[in-house]
């Protein structure tokens, strides 16, 4: 059993079933073994990026956020100030916010970072994919 977090792709990808999501992830996040979370950063980084015109096909997962975590049968994770301190003192040169709050998230929970995004190699976390 693993506790995963959901980078945003991989959280967007599971919602709209793109291929580009490896079959070992999906597996992964439909596991029932396996407590998925989905981090308050990503709703975050969904609205700003839509409202940026970059996610205009995501309009859905603005809407229904929260309807879309419970039917997939995973679980919301809050920012706190913790999570908001050790983000804010990474030395790693990757200077996305939402990255770094993920990253953070995933480190001080002890979750599995879901992405494919190799700039999560400059933090202490263990990252799937």
């Amino acid at each position: 059993m693993s506790d995963l977090l959901l980078d945003t792709h991989a959280l967007l990808w599971c919602w709209s079933d793109n291929p580009v999501l490896p079959h070992s992830v999906r597996d992964a996040v439909t596991d029932p073994d396996n407590d998925v979370f989905v981090s308050a950063a990503s709703a975050w980084e969904v609205a700003t990026k839509f409202r940026l015109g970059r996610l205009p096909e995501y309009e859905g997962a603005v809407l229904r956020f929260n309807e879309f975590v419970i039917d997939a049968s995973m679980r919301h994770l809050p920012v706190t100030y913790q999570h908001g301190l050790r983000a804010g003192s990474y030395t790693a040169h990757r200077r996305d916010p939402f990255d770094r709050i993920l990253a953070a998230q995933a480190e001080l929970e002890s979750l599995v970072l879901v992405t494919r995004d190799a700039a999560f190699q400059e933090f202490p976390v263990q990252v799937l994919w």
